[in-house]
């Protein structure tokens, strides 16, 4: 008896153990890296609104404002590989605080900008906020996969990603009460003197650069807690997924192990084509809701606003639901209802049209992370730069936005937004993928 009893506690605990959400001593650090997911969550959606900004800034058409996105998902692009280098030399924290300090960096650069008052000045110092946050974003997503179980990994990574919409509102209310009410004033300009016009855009120029500045001086705080942080001394850091056997993969390239896994490669394309809908949605619904209700910059930005709203809602209700319901049958589910919803608001540009935009939000909610989690199951070694990929996915929102500029300048924004609903057809695609492939061994084996 006293044999099966002990058998049945270490069942128990087993049990217990996997069913946990972080590893013992991991919670402290997940609590300050939840935070970093808050900053750039603010970065970015803060961003969102300069695209209708600077157009009323510098009197520029949807495809040239669109130019923001690009600098922004550009430099995400270009430095998730980078970081996938740090984090593999010097470890997840190094990775966490250089991403830090450069996005520092490029927070600040809204100070000088706004004195040299020129647009390729902003764009620049948003490619190096940007920057930072690509390489912070490459570093804080896999170390959370790997500082618990991997039953919980995709539920953790959810958990934190919601924290992610408290930034994003917090940027967006940022843009609506500080920038865009100093940016839809009307003003004539041809009516003004050189020197008049240069001190309307100063002062335009000016609200744009606070709220950055602000964000620099929090981003230096994370930093400063995450630097004083002693990393625990763990395996689980070292490797997502640690409970499985990566035996098979040893003498394998990073690259080579990747392009063979099918549920990465279409993990990519599918991440590819969320962030282009997602950037899509939020960058134009303030034009959509504009034309719809005739208001001003800033009644389109409220709309915006009402949408992340919901999407900060959706995460936690939706982190509840995938602890019961496998993630990518709810994922095959809401990017179906938002390819519909999408469509609808293309076809009606009135206020059923700007609801259902909104409710698209509610369905973005649980994407990125859960497409994240599932493309990163079964890679061991490589997990490092499948992260980076995921990561360089990410340039969808600077390149198929601008798509969407162009047809919205030929075609309406109303129809425009036929785009969106392309790219969520493709996270749908993914969604089904993952549910007929082949369950994963604990060796990782790909589907």
């Amino acid at each position: 008896m006293t044999q099966i009893d002990n058998a049945e506690e270490r069942a128990s605990g087993t049990a217990s153990e996997k069913s946990r959400l972080t590893f013992p001593g991991m919670g402290l650090m997940f609590v300050v890296v939840i935070c970093c997911f808050t900053a750039w969550g603010c970065a970015a959606d803060m961003t969102t609104p300069m695209v209708s900004g600077f157009k009323t800034i510098f009197h520029m058409n949807a495809f040239q404002g669109s130019l923001v996105q690009l600098a922004y998902y550009g430099a995400y692009f270009l430095l998730a590989l980078p970081a996938a280098f740090i984090n593999q030399k010097w470890g997840y924290k190094v990775g966490i605080l250089s991403g830090l300090c450069l996005a520092t960096l490029g927070a600040f650069g809204f100070y000088p900008a706004s004195h040299i008052m020129t647009y390729s000045a902003f764009l620049i110092a948003l490619f190096a906020l940007a920057a930072g946050c690509s390489i912070l974003e490459t570093s804080a997503n896999p170390f959370v996969l790997s500082i618990g179980p991997e039953a919980t990994a995709t539920r953790r990574l959810n958990f934190a990603q919601a924290f992610n919409p408290v930034g994003t509102n917090i940027g967006v209310l940022m843009a609506n009460a500080l920038i865009l009410p100093k940016l839809s004033t009307p003003v004539n300009l041809a009516s003004l003197t050189s020197e008049q016009a240069h001190d309307v855009r100063a002062k335009q120029l000016q609200a744009v650069m606070g709220p950055y500045l602000g964000l620099g001086v929090v981003l230096i705080l994370i930093a400063l807690a995450i630097a004083f942080k002693k990393m625990p001394k763990t395996e689980a850091v070292d490797e997502f997924a640690e409970e499985g056997d990566f035996s098979h993969l040893e003498g394998k390239s990073p690259m080579k192990i990747l392009f063979s896994n099918k549920r990465w490669v279409f993990g990519v394309v599918a991440q590819f084509f969320n962030i282009a809908a997602q950037t899509c949605v939020w960058t134009y619904i303030i034009a959509y809701g504009q034309h719809v209700f005739h208001g001003s910059l800033d009644a389109g930005g409220q709309v915006l606003q009402v949408s992340l709203l919901l999407f900060l809602i959706s995460r936690f209700v939706m982190t509840w639901v995938i602890g019961r319901i496998r993630p990518t049958k709810v994922l095959s589910v809401l990017a179906s209802a938002a390819v519909l919803l999408c469509i609808f608001g293309a076809l009606s540009p009135n206020i059923v049209g700007v609801v259902c935009l909104v409710l698209v939000s509610g369905c973005l909610s649980l994407m990125f992370p859960t497409i994240y989690g599932v493309a990163l199951k079964g890679l061991g070694p490589a997990s490092k730069f499948g992260a980076a990929g995921l990561v360089m996915a990410i340039v969808g929102g600077a390149i198929v936005p601008m798509v969407q500029g162009i047809l919205q300048d030929s075609i309406g924004i109303s129809l425009s937004f036929f785009v969106p609903a392309v790219c969520f057809a493709v996270v749908a695609l993914f969604a089904v993928y993952d549910l007929k492939a082949k369950p994963q061994s604990v060796k990782g084996a790909t589907a």
